[in-house]
């Protein structure tokens, strides 16, 4: 099973983590709460990193 993340951009450019290991739809359904908000922030749901991808957990 695939985990999911959500990002956030805020207006200068700076990329957040949201939050993370989520299932797509509720990563779907988390982003699409802060966007109804108005914020004039970007948020986008991303495939986090595996193992098996050949890369670690992202710890940023």
């Amino acid at each position: 099973m695939s985990a999911f993340r959500v990002m956030r951009q805020d207006d200068n450019g700076n990329r957040f983590l949201v939050a993370a290991g989520l299932d797509r739809v509720a990563a779907e359904r988390l982003a699409a709460e802060f966007e109804a908000r108005g914020h004039k922030q970007l948020y986008w749901v991303e495939a986090e990193a595996t193992a098996a991808d050949g890369e670690g957990p992202d710890r940023t």
